[in-house]
C-alpha cells in the first residue's frame, strides 16, 4: 500500500472555534462583499495600485454609492484603506486572493441552497426539484481554486505521464484540459460535463486558448457514459483520464456506488493512468480548536443536498474492490483534499 498523504499545515486554519456571534456574522458579510469585488473587477483593479472609486464606477457603468459602501465594509474588515475616495489593498487581500475560488463556490454557487436549509428540513424545498446551485458559479469557483491551489501538483503528476488524449470527468469550464492539452504538442482532449452553462463557458474558455481543434467541451452526464452506454466520441480511446471534485457526485446512488470504479475502467479501456481528486471528511477527533477554509461548507452543502462524502481511506477502499491499482495518494491543496494517482489492477 503507498504511504499515506500527511495533513498539510495550512489545513489546520486560523478560524478559531467556538466562532462567537459577532465572528459567524461579520464572517458572512464580509464573505459576500469579498465576492462582490471579486465580481465587479475591483480586486483586480487594485493590482495597479490605489483606485479612484468615482472613475472606477464610471468606467464600468456602476453605482458609485453601491461601489463606496462595498469598499467601506471590506476597509471596516481590513482588506482596504479608503481614503479620499481612493481604495488601496491591505495586505490581507493577499490571502483572499489565493482563496478566492471558495468565495466564488460557497457565496456564488451555493447561496441559495444555505439560504434554504430549513426549507428543505421541512420538507417546503427539494434540491434539484424546485432549490437548485448556480453551477456557472460552481464551475468558475473551482477552476479559480484550481488555479491557486492545486495547478503546480497536478502537473507535477502530468509531466510523468504520458497520453494522446486526455478527458476530464466534470471538467466544469475545461481551464484544466485546456491548459494541460496546450502544453503536450499534438495531444488532444475532452472536457464532458453535466451543465450547459459550464460547457458554454467551456467553449469561451477552449477559443482563449485556441484550442478549438483539439479541445472539445461535452455537455453529457457522465453516469450516462459509465451506466447507460452513451459515449462520447472519441473519449473511449483516452489514454488517462482525470476528475476533480466530483466523484462523490458519481458515488452518490447507493445501488450502485460500488459498480462506480469498474465501470471507469470499462468505459475507458485504453486508459493507463486515472487522476481522481476529491475533498474528503475532515478527520474527527483531536484537540485542534481551527477550522480551515471550505471543509465545513463542503461537508454542509453536500448534506443539504443529499449526497455522502467519504474519508480518504472509503475512497481507497473502494478502488481496491474496483479493480484499481493506487500508485499515491497526493494531498492536493484544499483542505482535506486529495489527488488518487491510480491505474488498472
Amino acid at each position: 500500500m503507498p504511504q499515506a498523504a500527511t495533513l498539510l499545515p495550512q489545513w489546520r486554519g486560523e478560524a478559531v472555534t467556538p466562532l462567537h456571534p459577532d465572528t459567524a456574522f461579520n464572517g458572512f458579510i464580509c464573505a459576500h462583499v469579498v465576492h462582490a469585488l471579486q465580481g465587479l473587477g475591483l480586486l483586480d483593479e487594485l493590482d495597479g495600485g490605489a483606485v479612484d472609486l468615482a472613475g472606477f464606477s464610471a468606467a464600468h457603468r456602476l453605482d458609485a454609492d453601491v461601489v463606496r459602501a462595498l469598499a467601506a465594509a471590506a476597509a471596516r474588515f481590513g482588506y482596504l484603506e479608503v481614503r479620499d475616495d481612493h481604495a488601496v489593498a491591505m495586505p490581507l487581500i493577499a490571502d483572499a486572493r489565493r482563496v478566492l475560488g471558495f468565495f466564488t463556490w460557497g457565496v456564488g454557487g451555493y447561496h441559495d441552497v444555505f439560504a434554504h436549509a430549513a426549507a428543505l428540513a421541512r420538507g417546503e424545498r427539494r434540491f434539484g426539484v424546485d432549490l437548485h446551485r448556480d453551477e456557472g458559479m460552481v464551475a468558475l469557483g473551482s477552476a479559480q481554486a484550481d488555479r491557486a491551489l492545486m495547478r503546480h501538483l497536478l502537473d507535477e503528476q502530468i509531466a510523468q505521464l504520458d497520453f494522446g488524449l486526455l478527458v476530464d470527468l466534470g471538467a466544469g469550464v475545461s481551464e484544466r484540459v485546456s491548459r494541460l492539452v496546450r502544453g503536450r504538442a499534438r495531444s488532444r482532449g475532452i472536457g464532458i460535463d453535466i451543465s450547459e452553462p459550464a460547457t458554454e463557458l467551456g467553449r469561451q474558455t477552449v477559443a482563449r486558448y485556441q484550442l478549438s481543434d483539439r479541445v472539445e467541451p461535452v455537455c453529457a452526464d457522465v453516469l450516462d457514459i459509465l451506466f447507460a452506454g452513451h459515449r462520447v466520441g472519441a473519449a473511449e480511446q483516452a489514454d488517462v483520464v482525470m476528475s476533480f471534485m466530483f466523484l462523490h457526485d458519481l458515488l452518490a446512488d447507493p445501488v450502485r456506488r460500488d459498480q462506480v470504479v469498474p465501470r471507469l475502467r470499462d468505459a475507458f479501456p485504453k486508459a493507463h493512468t486515472f487522476l481522481l481528486a476529491d475533498t474528503t471528511v475532515s478527520p474527527a477527533g483531536g484537540d485542534d480548536d481551527r477550522l480551515p477554509i471550505f471543509s465545513s461548507g463542503f461537508e454542509l452543502a453536500h448534506a443539504l443536498m443529499g449526497v455522502p462524502i467519504y474519508t480518504r481511506e472509503q475512497y481507497e477502499r473502494l478502488f481496491d474492490a474496483g479493480g484499481m491499482r493506487l500508485r499515491r495518494t497526493v494531498a492536493f491543496g484544499a483542505p482535506h483534499t486529495y489527488l488518487f494517482v491510480l491505474e488498472p489492477a
